[in-house]
């Protein structure tokens, strides 16, 4: 799971490979099978036509410029003089990756895109300049701010982005849904045979001369470098490319010690806004702290007691999670993919497979720069605006960098894998859609609820004022993130802890200064009950139930309306600019 996963670029040229893949799809097959069977039957598999580019009338929002400004170029571009020639030499290897993935995630998140970013001409000229860029933040024509609605022309946003046919009836949806069917794993492309029967194509088939690419990347990278951990993992990853089977080379990447890493593959689920199931491409390539990462490591040895303690029933706690968590801090040398678009990544906790997770625990990677950009230049002047005065000087970027730690340690707490209707499956595969704006929602809280329960405990050498401090920086911490917008998943789950926190009586509003403040002690109480509830709808697996709970509080209220409207001169997010690699 990535926090402020979203994240903006400035596109420049894809991958040739990338480019020769588009041109195959886009010329209506794609001649590689699915299977053993369809390999005898010799299938083709059709893609969707571009038609409906042409359709609808063709105008920018007005606020266009606007828009593109709440996006602040930051330069991020870490010193690497302490390396030498050949960790120099890997690095860029590793960029070279980063690329290809950068191009496979943008075929993944719109269907068409070329035929959308050509139509930018038809606009009046001075749209041309603000539609491309922010086009290339969206990674399309739909704002992710606002609830994924056109910023130019108006096609309605596909909720299953290029992962399935546009044009699926209820009864296929039904299909693709049914576990016995195949359609619902992460690592394929669901398409129609030349008969329109609905086949699932593996990535590595569907995606295969791009791999096939970053593979030999990957193996160059391994050959040049002196470090067993990441030799090991770059082999492995690049082998996961070609076979779509990551378990392995998961496994050697929470065992990475090497001073530059990268985190490569296909992650995330948010992007398949339909059914949840489909893992989007993205990178992040690093350089490592090890001073600063070591002073954290004390930290994961706490997650079986934290299990513990949970505010949840017993039968609904998971203790057989590994508890091998890692914590990396690293500075952030290049990103792509699904981290570049929209909202840039301040720290991720991967691998998502359970699997592991109940093996070695995951790891919790921090990115220290990213996260520096994003207090100096949002998190300080939101909360000028909108926290009491009294509370602002609890602000502190320790606080911060603490809540975003136990965010990412609470997405490997609680319940993973889970019993239902006497089947054994997984809180992601039963809520689906909803799984990962409540599974967002559930890690900022539990994050507060770890530290303070800690500090409660006399662990963690917290000082005295941890209470204040954590409560005044997680509330203009909400106030940053719900402005990513309610259409995504970090903004939704934001919506939801502002609103279940306001019901509680934890935040209060005070209509004749228009600021907010925390009530310290109801926070305390009222946190672990969102923990609670939250944690319980997983438990459960009640898709239902996390329908309702997501309707009733991720909306947007008039307080909190008000409030973001006073916000409109500071950025909504950096959007990156990596002056050694872009071109």
């Amino acid at each position: 799971m990535n926090i402020d996963r979203f994240s903006g670029r400035r596109l420049g040229a894809f991958p040739a490979v990338a480019l020769a893949l588009a041109a195959t799809l886009a010329a209506g097959l794609w001649l590689c099978p699915t299977s053993e069977a369809a390999m005898n039957d010799k299938q083709a598999f059709v893609e969707g036509d571009c038609g409906w580019v042409g359709q609808g009338p063709l105008k920018a929002v007005p606020d266009l410029d606007a828009r593109v400004a709440a996006f602040v170029p930051t330069t991020l571009d870490p010193s690497i003089a302490h390396l030498d020639a050949g960790e120099q030499a890997v690095l860029a290897k590793l960029v070279e990756v980063a690329r290809i993935m950068d191009g496979l995630f943008t075929l993944q998140a719109t269907p068409c895109h070329d035929e959308l970013a050509a139509r930018i001409a038809d606009l009046p000229e001075g749209n041309r300049e603000a539609a491309r860029r922010y086009l290339a933040i969206n990674r399309g024509p739909w704002d992710r701010r606002f609830e994924l609605t056109p910023f130019f022309g108006s096609w309605e946003h596909p909720a299953g982005a290029n992962f399935y046919p546009r044009d699926l009836t209820a009864d296929e949806k039904a299909f693709i849904q049914d576990p016995g069917n195949g359609m619902n794993t992460e690592f394929t492309v669901v398409r129609r045979d030349a008969a329109g029967k609905l086949v699932a194509v593996p990535y590595s088939q569907y995606y295969g001369a791009a791999l096939q690419q970053a593979a030999t990347l990957m193996r160059e990278a391994a050959a040049l470098t002196k470090n067993a951990s990441l030799k090991a993992f770059l082999a492995s990853r690049a082998d996961a490319f070609l076979t779509d089977d990551y378990y392995a080379s998961d496994m050697l990447w929470m065992d990475l010690d090497s001073a530059v890493e990268i985190t490569v593959g296909p992650y995330e689920t948010y992007e398949d806004g339909l059914f949840g199931y489909k893992a989007s491409f993205e990178a992040f390539v690093t350089v490592t702290d090890p001073v600063e990462s070591q002073r954290l490591a004390k930290f994961k040895h706490e997650l079986p007691w934290l299990e513990s303690q949970l505010p949840i029933a017993e039968a609904d706690k998971n203790p057989n999670r590994g508890s091998d968590s890692p914590i990396c801090v690293v500075d952030e040398a290049y990103s792509a993919g699904d981290t570049r678009a929209g909202v840039q990544t301040i720290a991720f906790n991967l691998p998502n497979d359970e699997r592991v997770r109940e093996a070695k625990g995951s790891k919790k990677v921090m990115l220290r720069n990213v996260m520096n950009a994003k207090f100096d230049q949002i998190l300080v002047p939101i909360a000028k605006v909108v926290v009491a005065d009294d509370q602002l000087a609890d602000l502190t970027a320790e606080s911060f960098f603490l809540h975003t730690l136990w965010h990412e340690m609470s997405h490997g707490l609680g319940p993973g894998k889970i019993v239902k209707d006497g089947r054994e499956t997984e809180v992601r595969l039963e809520l689906k859609d909803t799984f990962s704006t409540l599974e967002e929602a559930k890690a900022d809280a539990m994050g507060e609820w770890d530290i303070f329960v800690l500090a409660r405990a006399g662990k963690g050498g917290f000082p005295e004022a941890i209470f204040r401090q954590q409560s005044a920086t997680y509330l203009a911490g909400i106030f940053r993130s719900v402005r990513f917008g309610i259409g995504e998943a970090h903004g939704k789950a934001n919506a939801i802890q502002y609103n279940y926190l306001v019901e509680k009586g934890a935040i209060k509003y005070d209509a004749a200064t228009g600021r907010f403040r925390m009530d310290v002690p109801v926070f305390e109480t009222a946190i672990a009950g969102l923990v609670h509830d939250i944690c319980s709808i997983q438990a459960r697996g009640d898709y239902e139930g996390s329908k309702a709970f997501i309707a009733k509080y991720g909306v947007t209220t008039p307080e909190l309306d008000g409030a973001l409207a006073k916000l409109g001169h500071i950025p909504v997010d950096i959007a990156p600019v990596f002056p050694r690699w872009d071109r």
